[in-house]
Formats: structure tokens, C-alpha cells, sequence
């Protein structure tokens, strides 16, 4: 039996307290990052915080409708779609993880979970991945520009304000960057564990993780190259007028004495 773990990115979070509260499905786990319902039998759908949500074994047309039920506790709804499906093949001779295919030998609800949860973790990193660049991007014409002139081709408050984006997208990214830790099921069952590292290796999640996480730690450098240049130029700025103030001082002296 071919059946199929389709996941996407419809926000930047999900309230999980607000869709615990209000989404009429049956739960069947859940934490405060995550939610794990079945809606009819062999059918399931995974919430998480981070903005992603998974469907087993749910058409697209069901999907898309469960989608807008639950962006009412979404904010920060995605421009973009971000997705990523996996075909999962029930009764097979052995559990085994393949590029686009997931075999497992007989149906077991924390096999389906934990497929569910490295599907959703691949469409999180592609998020991540897309912000991270874009910053990325937008940093490197600044310190181009910085290169060519000699000076930042940003200042003050739009400065202030372009750091402090930066910064809230990058505590965002490294707050959620906690999904990869394996949940806590797979520590028990060593055909779980297993499972969970073939699928993150098919995945190629560690590796993604790493390149975000430097291109984060390279935006940093970058912000921090950023707030000193500012603050040296406030401070040049602020001598200039101590010293101007000071040639004021002066010449109001010189004149006092000639008269």
C-alpha cells in the first residue's frame, strides 16, 4: 500500500495553545511545540509551532482546507509556499529510507509520526534556508558598497532599523534550529532510532542545519562590523562638535578682549 507524508510552510508560527483549544480533530500527542492528531483512521495531521503542518494520507483539496482553518491561530502568513512530500510504502519486506520513498515493513503509528516530523523539519530548513540567503544577500551589498566607498550606504535610524530586523530574524531562526534533537520515542526503540537517522541522512538535515547556522554566524560578524562603524561615526561626529563648541568658546574670549 502506497500512501504519501506531504508537509508546508503556511506561516512563520502556529499558536499551539490557540489550535489545542479550537481544532476539532482527535489528539493524539502533543507538547508546546507540537501537535499530533488523526482525523479519520490512517489519516493524520502534525502541527507545529514553526509554522509548518504535515498530512498523512489526506488529499490535497482536505489539506488545503485544514490549512485555512488553521491559519486563524497563524501569524505572519508566508508569501511564498514552502513544501515537501514523501511516498511511504506500507507491508514492504523491510524498513528501508530512499530518496522520495519511505519503505516500512508493517503499519506502526510512531514509524508514520516520525516520517512526519523529518518531512516537516526538511520544508523548516528550506524556510530557513530562503530567509538566511535573502539576508545574506541584502548584507552583502551593504559591505559592497562599503568596499567601493569607504562608507556604509545606510545610516542612523534606518541603520538601527535594519539591524534590529536582521537580529529578530536571526533569534527567530536560532530559536526554532531546535527541531533536529531526535524526539525522545527513538531513544527507546532501536528500529526508531534507526528509521529517524536514515531519514535525516536522506534528508541531508545535518548538513543544511550547518550551512545556516554559518550563514547566521556570518550575518553576525557582518551586524557587528555594522553597529561599530555606526557607533565610531557617532563618536567622531560628537568630537567634532566638542571641538566646534570649544573654537566657539574661543573666539567669543578673543572677542571679548578686543572690546
Amino acid at each position: 500500500m502506497k500512501t504519501e507524508a506531504y508537509a508546508l510552510q503556511i506561516a512563520d508560527v502556529i499558536s499551539i495553545k490557540d489550535c489545542k483549544k479550537n481544532f476539532d480533530s482527535k489528539l493524539l500527542f502533543f507538547d508546546t511545540d507540537e501537535l499530533f492528531y488523526e482525523r479519520f483512521k490512517g489519516q493524520y495531521i502534525y502541527v507545529f509551532k514553526y509554522g509548518v503542518i504535515c498530512f498523512y494520507n489526506i488529499n490535497r483539496d482536505t489539506s488545503e482546507q485544514i490549512c485555512n482553518e488553521i491559519l486563524v491561530y497563524s501569524k505572519n502568513l508566508t508569501k511564498e509556499e514552502t513544501s515537501e512530500n514523501i511516498d511511504i510504502i506500507i507491508e514492504g519486506e523491510c524498513n528501508m529510507v530512499s530518496f522520495g520513498e519511505v519503505t516500512l515493513k508493517e503499519f506502526n503509528i510512531e514509524s508514520i509520526r516520525l516520517v512526519m516530523l523529518n518531512v516537516s523539519q526538511s520544508v523548516a530548513l528550506d524556510n530557513y534556508a530562503n530567509i538566511s540567503e535573502q539576508i545574506l544577500e541584502d548584507t552583502k551589498l551593504h559591505t559592497s558598497y562599503l568596499e567601493e566607498k569607504g562608507r556604509l550606504d545606510i545610516s542612523g535610524k534606518k541603520l538601527k532599523k535594519y539591524i534590529g530586523r536582521v537580529l529578530n530574524i536571526k533569534n527567530k531562526i536560532s530559536e526554532n534550529l531546535y527541531i533536529f534533537d531526535s524526539p525522545d520515542v527513538t531513544w527507546e526503540d532501536e528500529m526508531l532510532n534507526k528509521l529517524d537517522q536514515d531519514l535525516k541522512r536522506v534528508f541531508d538535515l545535518k548538513d543544511r542545519y550547518r550551512s545556516i547556522h554559518d550563514q547566521i554566524e556570518i550575518i553576525k560578524e557582518n551586524l557587528e562590523l555594522f553597529k561599530d562603524i555606526m557607533f565610531h561615526r557617532q563618536s567622531s561626529t560628537l568630537e567634532w562638535i566638542i571641538i566646534i563648541l570649544i573654537l566657539v568658546e574661543v573666539v567669543d574670549l578673543f572677542i571679548q578682549k578686543l572690546t
